[in-house]
């Protein structure tokens, strides 16, 4: 398209169009395997700006694709059209009545921050998606979303009221159910609305499509049923059949996938929120015939829950550091586990349902182990499984778990032959494919491995699919369960509903939209399967040279490409966990951890430049990238964004230079020790005009208080400390650059208080090269760890553990350190020798050494805010439990993420802002409502200069909350 009739289009917006080459890589994939370069992404700002885009689409023959948080498995998010994205500002909850237990919303509003809204009334929406805590209303209304939970609650469908659209031609029209009475009145109508409701009636009264319906749709009792448009549905009401139901048109709507109308509200209704008592019990097995024979009695009782779990999923769980910690009910090594959630309004009745299901168990004699769990441990265990498709993308290589046969549902007596009928098909493809989901509800997500780069398994990516299609349509079950048909299912609608059927769907389609501007190649005239891949097919692999070792993906490439676009990255601050800091407070798609994967995927493979990242738009989609490593940890497909962006930094500098703050910033450690020579005068200079001066001439924000530097005699010190009558160990104090030059106190603190415990202490002076990394300065990191690392395998060896105090220094050792030297088996000896100086302290809690005893019994309130690279590399417990060792100390964890100033981040003045948003989301506020008199914990330095410039408030490192704690100084 001319990019002339875009421009004419944009000022007419109140909300935002983009047509650059930026915003174009980031929305051209989805969750699914396809990829399509749109022309522009609209994001409307009301209902006005819908309506024009419509009008354009209808002028210009281009397809709008509707889009909320782009999390879709099929590729219904993807298009060469305009995208439209709602997720930005149709988010606002319109309404509530309680009387009908119904609440209005639009359609960028979050499932989960839906129902945390809900939850003070008693009520809940009941479809949960493993998206839940970054899926939007409308994307789950086009993809009549299931989840766990639809057992028991339904589908998306059968909770939609009403919707507030517009149609093809612009006009706005509301749905909703009505009388047969006021069908009749509608279609009479002289408009596009009235032309619905008469053609309807006139195609669906006919009793020869009635009964073709019928007869080729999926089985009655499949309540998952996405293939194709509802229309089964709408014969269930007192229009088209014998029930005295109203009709209502969102039936139709609901799975549609937005190739009907565009939406912009939606009226849902609710349910009571669940019984207050739960357990789960999970179920074991050596073999998934075993575990899928178990499924069928077991669904006899009241389940909440019917989740199942392979082997492969399970083995993913182990390399993911957050979930390896939920994997603490997994008893050996099963072929399968499931996850059987019961709830009642008490304990006594919430044990009689265990005790039923418990019998059932037993009876059957097929489970080898059955533990119980209850209240946060089903947390643990429902988290597990939901990451369940993002850890999918762990494996390492270009063979990864393809989405195309996933969404199959039949009849829950049909499920096992059918399971078996499929693992013959793929033994004769010589495939073993992934087993998990919704076993209760007969639909298991299977996914083949195949390698997409390649033709040969391309073929087979049709061919697999055509054959489970047939395999489906024999156990008359439904293709689409709940993910939609999007590209990837929608060449099969013909077979699985049959050519009569389908040729209604396009007639319905065209009835909506004559001119095909609703999202187009969806569910009818489909895009081919097997066309318009992520990946170019049997491309010649770009070759990317890295100073960082990215092998364990086989290349930073890969390591992008690791993102498969699940979207964990898009939750946002009001979930649990850090990740994406940057995206919490801007909601741009941009500065996500999916954002800035793509974009580095889409740049190094299509790069004609001779260094690929040299390329202002990836210098865009890491610039507010704080990196705090929470990716590193929380995204399933562990896509360590901090990384990434270190190599790029050095990458990208060395084609264009490195800036003057940059080197101030990196090299920060040689000015602080020239500083410390004379402290009195340079903290003078800081304070003074010249100190403002230095932060206008370096791109610091003028807000922002300038460290002062110390000058302090350690050895000295550590020797003054009185000799102890028994040591408890040797330890290693490490004395990063942080410590020696800014935060002296606090190495003091460490020294007084391993000293006065017993501890025979030696201590070690480096810089660990964080400033380096953070810049991109990689050659100067490499020769510091080199360096380092010499003496840090001595200490190894010796079994001296090393100790540190600034996680962002300490834990370099156990990190990059492993990306910046040959020798892994010399890394792996120093990381495993390495520990926070609260690990190192825990451990010594759980041996007995160390007892509330040396501690004051006066009480005292605590609260921690930790350092984002301790939530990611290692655990905020540790900090906890050392704490708690003053018995009288009520120490609590502030569910605060990033404090925002990540290191020099914060403070450049084209971040401060940014910097104190992320601050301001759930720290600050946090701060601030603590009494005078509560002590505020924070180990990271950065996180302390943080706290203090935005709420005054001084923070303290654990260790000296300890030492003054101390009974014995």
């Amino acid at each position: 398209m001319d990019k002339t009739s875009l421009l004419r289009l944009k000022p007419t917006l109140a909300g935002e169009l983009f047509f650059d080459d930026l915003t174009k890589a980031l929305y051209a994939t989805d969750a699914s395997v396809y990829r399509k370069t749109p022309t522009a992404i609209a994001y409307p700002k009301n209902d006005r700006d819908i309506q024009k885009l419509v009008a354009f689409a209808n002028s210009e023959e281009i397809g709008l694709v509707p889009r909320t948080a782009g999390t879709s498995l099929a590729g219904q998010c993807v298009g060469n059209g305009i995208i439209v994205d709602t997720s930005r500002y149709f988010t606002s909850i319109l309404s509530l009545d309680e009387q009908k237990k119904q609440v209005v919303v639009q359609p960028g509003v979050i499932r989960d921050e839906l129902n945390l809204y809900l939850k003070p009334f008693g009520l809940f929406f009941g479809p949960n998606t493993s998206t839940s805590n970054r899926c939007m209303i409308g994307g789950m209304v086009g993809n009549n979303s299931s989840g766990t939970t639809s057992i028991q609650y339904g589908v998306t469908r059968d909770k939609v009221v009403r919707m507030k659209t517009i149609l093809s031609d612009g006009s706005e029209v509301a749905f909703g159910p009505i009388t047969k009475t006021e069908f009749e009145q509608k279609a009479k109508l002289k408009n596009l609305e009235g032309k619905l409701y008469a053609d309807i009636a006139h195609e669906l009264l006919q009793s020869e499509v009635q009964s073709e319906i019928l007869k080729e749709f999926p089985k009655a009792d499949i309540h998952r049923r996405n293939t194709g448009y509802a229309v089964d549905e709408l014969l269930k009401n007192e229009v088209f059949g014998t029930s005295d139901t109203s009709f209502n048109m969102c039936k139709l709507l609901s799975g549609s996938e937005g190739t009907l109308a565009f939406t912009t509200e939606i009226t849902l209704q609710l349910d009571d929120l669940p019984p207050e008592y739960a357990a789960m019990v999970a179920t074991h097995y050596t073999s998934l015939e075993d575990c899928l024979s178990d499924v069928s009695p077991l669904m006899q009782h009241s389940l909440h829950m019917c989740e199942m779990m392979d082997k492969v999923i399970l083995d993913c769980t182990k390399n993911n550091r957050q979930q390896l910690a939920n994997r603490f009910f997994v008893d050996g090594d099963p072929a399968a586990i499931l996850m059987l959630e019961v709830k009642a309004p008490s304990k006594q009745l919430l044990e009689v349902e265990i005790n039923a299901l418990k019998k059932t168990i037993a009876k059957s004699r097929l489970s080898y182990a059955s533990p119980v769990l209850y209240g946060d441990d089903i947390k643990k265990a429902i988290e597990l499984r939901k990451a369940g498709l993002g850890l999918l993308g762990n494996m390492v290589g270009d063979k990864k778990a393809v989405a195309c046969i996933e969404d199959t549902a039949v009849a829950l007596e049909d499920l096992k032959d059918f399971i078996g009928e499929f693992t013959e098909i793929m033994k004769g493809y010589g495939q073993s494919a992934v087993y998990y989901a919704h076993a209760g509800a007969g639909e298991i997500h299977l996914r083949p491995i195949l390698n997409l780069k390649k033709a040969e398994d391309v073929v087979l990516f049709r061919s697999i699919t055509t054959d489970v299609a047939k395999l489906t349509k024999k156990y008359k079950g439904s293709f689409s369960g709940e993910h939609g048909d999007g590209i990837v299912r929608a060449e099969f609608i013909p077979l699985m509903l049959g050519a009569k059927n389908y040729a209604l769907l396009k007639r319905i389609k065209t009835l909506f939209d004559p001119n095909n501007i609703f999202n187009p190649g969806k569910i009818v005239d489909a895009y081919p399967m097997d066309k318009s891949l992520r990946y170019k097919i049997d491309r010649e692999e770009p070759q990317v040279a890295t100073l960082l070792d990215f092998s364990d993906s086989e290349g930073i490439l890969k390591a992008a490409e690791k993102c498969n676009g699940s979207g964990d990255c898009r939750k946002t601050h009001n979930m649990p966990g850090g990740m994406c800091p940057s995206y919490h407070a801007t909601k741009n798609e941009k500065d996500t951890t999916r954002g800035r994967a793509n974009v580095l995927r889409e740049f190094l493979t299509n790069s004609d430049k001779p260094n690929q990242f040299d390329h202002q738009e990836l210098k865009q989609v890491f610039d507010l990238c704080l990196s705090c490593k929470a990716c590193a940890s929380e995204c399933p497909s562990n896509v360590d964004v901090a990384t990434l962006k270190a190599e790029f930094l050095y990458q990208y500098q060395e084609a264009n230079g490195y800036s003057l703050r940059s080197k101030l910033f990196a090299h920060n450690t040689k000015l602080n020790a020239l500083g410390s020579k004379m402290a009195a005068v340079t903290n003078t200079v800081y304070d003074s005009f010249l100190g403002s001066l230095l932060k206008k001439a370096s791109g610091v924000a003028n807000e922002r208080s300038l460290p002062k530097v110390h000058r302090f005699d350690f050895d000295g010190f550590l020797n003054g400390q009185p000799k102890s009558k028994t040591s408890k160990g040797a330890v290693v104090l490490y004395i990063d650059e942080f410590t020696r030059y800014l935060d002296i106190e606090v190495g003091q603190d460490a020294i007084a208080l391993l000293s006065s415990l017993g501890y025979k202490v030696q201590l070690f002076y480096a810089e660990s090269g964080r400033t380096y990394l953070s810049k991109g300065f990689l050659k100067q990191a490499k020769a510091l760890a080199a360096k380092n690392i010499q003496k840090l395998y001595e200490f190894s060896e010796e079994g001296r553990p090393v100790v540190g105090l600034e996680p962002s220094a300490i834990l370099s050792f156990r990190d990059e350190y492993k990306r910046l030297h040959d020798d892994r088996n010399t890394t792996d000896a120093i990381a495993s020798n390495t520990f926070l100086i609260e690990e190192f302290l825990a451990v010594e809690i759980e041996k007995g050494k160390l007892t509330s005893e040396s501690f004051t019994t006066t009480e005292q309130q605590v609260k921690i805010h930790n350092h984002c690279h301790q939530k990611a590399l290692s655990n905020q417990k540790v900090t906890f439990d050392v704490l708690n060792l003053p018995k009288n100390y009520r120490v609590s964890i502030i569910a605060s993420g990033c404090c925002g100033m990540a290191g020099s981040f914060g403070y450049e003045k084209e971040h401060y802002d940014v910097s104190m948003q992320v601050g301001e989301l759930k720290l600050f506020p946090a701060v601030r409502k603590s009494e005078s008199d509560v002590i505020i914990a924070a180990n990271g330095t950065s996180c302390r200069h943080q706290i203090f410039d935005g709420t005054k408030r001084k923070a303290l490192h654990p260790v000296s909350i300890l030492r003054k704690a101390l009974l014995i100084h």
